[in-house]
């Protein structure tokens, strides 16, 4: 079980939607980006980029 994972289960009750989502984002993504946006010290947007590698 990976630490966003743990993170997750273990206050999944009390943790934000907001947070949630970012935990959510990092389970799924293997390369790529999160950016979050904070408008007067809340987050207001989670922007996740995906990279798919192929071979070359």
């Amino acid at each position: 079980m990976s630490t966003a994972e743990e993170t997750a289960k273990a206050g999944s009750e009390q943790t934000p939607r907001a947070v949630q989502t970012v935990l959510d984002a990092l389970e799924k993504l293997k390369f790529g980006a999160i950016q979050l946006t904070v408008h007067e010290g809340r987050l207001v947007q989670v922007d996740v980029t995906e990279r798919h590698r192929y071979p070359g």
